[in-house]
């Protein structure tokens, strides 16, 4: 391989014509252009990420920032995943690379430890995703002048917005389904309540109960983990009641998973006995037997979504606040998919 010195001794012209000949100028002559061109391809020659960036003073590359130490709320969460690679896939088509930035220890209390990376990697933006908006070092990113765009977190700075499934809509279609199917004993496994999509969540499940005149049951609502292990032990807890639910929506997949393991192994039948509801929409909601209804959230447009939010930032560097560039936060619609685990209509 060779360089751009190298590619001009062997043209028989300058660095700078090269530079041209090669970024598409027009103030080269053809038949240069085409010797240049023609060389370089011979030569397999690929320009200098750090220097191309220096010159057009941006790097082409977005940070995604997504802690992953052991105490971090969505560690192991499927949908991450999910939506981490359509977020990716949609960069990836915009003509941008994705740097993951992965701290496995808590940040320090004060210091400017992402604006620090972001300097360092000249990042042209950044994403948020499963981390702790609170955080000092958080604050200070979206405070900043850096193209922000926060996943599932409530963010609001200079030049930061966020993005979100329609969580309260989403739990309400939950459990009108169920009162549907002639419930009127619907308990819930929240997720934490401090994070926004539980707490959303939350909010839905109660709103919708108060629209069907139905009493909330302070006994019917367990908070859980988003995981497996909380939807189980939220689910004991319901069992263990005198008056126990006929029907309960736990505000994710892997919770109602883990709902649906103490349901059976109390000799709770599911549906029969008991309708679960989940919400995400991941593959093993459709693997377990009975298979899961859930709300499923869209990974695919809430990637594509993030990514265009983030690109639009990058797109006006001039805008002072996001408002100023219409750059409202982004609601992806949800959709309810009825599968067995809620069959039974029982009063």
């Amino acid at each position: 391989m060779v360089d751009i010195r190298e590619l001009a001794r062997l043209s028989g012209v300058s660095i700078a014509t090269v530079s041209r000949a090669l970024n598409g100028r027009d103030n080269v002559r053809p038949e240069t252009r085409a010797r240049i061109q023609h060389l370089a391809q011979q030569l397999r020659y690929t320009a200098n990420a750090a220097g191309r960036a220096l010159a057009r003073q941006r790097s082409d590359l977005i940070g995604v920032i997504w802690e992953t130490r052991y105490a971090t709320p969505g560690r192991k969460h499927a949908f991450l995943g999910e939506l981490l690679v359509s977020l990716k896939e949609a960069l990836d088509e915009a003509g941008y690379h994705v740097l993951l930035v992965s701290p496995s220890q808590p940040l320090p209390a004060e210091g400017d430890d992402y604006l620090g990376i972001v300097r360092k990697y000249n990042l042209d933006g950044v994403v948020l995703m499963g981390v702790d908006e609170h955080a000092p070092a958080i604050g200070e990113l979206v405070e900043s002048t850096v193209a922000c765009v926060a996943l599932d977190l409530v963010v609001t700075g200079r030049r930061s917005t966020y993005i979100t499934s329609d969580n309260r809509a989403g739990a309400a279609a939950a459990v009108r389904h169920l009162h549907g199917l002639g419930h009127r004993r619907i308990a819930t496994i929240t997720g934490p309540r401090h994070l926004m999509p539980a707490k959303e969540r939350y909010i839905g499940y109660r709103e919708e109960l108060s629209r069907l005149r139905l009493p909330l049951r302070p006994a019917y609502v367990v908070e859980g983990d988003f995981f497996g292990e909380g939807g189980y032990a939220g689910m004991r807890r319901l069992l263990d009641l005198p008056q126990r639910p006929t029907a309960v929506f736990a505000a994710g997949d892997a919770m109602a998973i883990g709902a649906m393991r103490a349901a059976a192994m109390a000799g709770v039948a599911v549906p029969g006995e008991l309708a679960v509801v989940g919400f995400d929409g991941i593959e093993a909601a459709s693997l377990i037997y009975p298979a899961l209804t859930t709300v499923a959230q869209d990974a695919d447009r809430f990637g594509t979504a993030a990514a265009e939010l983030l690109l639009r930032l990058i797109g006006d560097p001039d805008a002072r606040q996001v408002h100023d560039i219409d750059l409202s936060p982004c609601i992806v619609p949800i959709r309810l998919v009825v599968r067995d685990s809620c069959g039974a209509a029982t009063t």
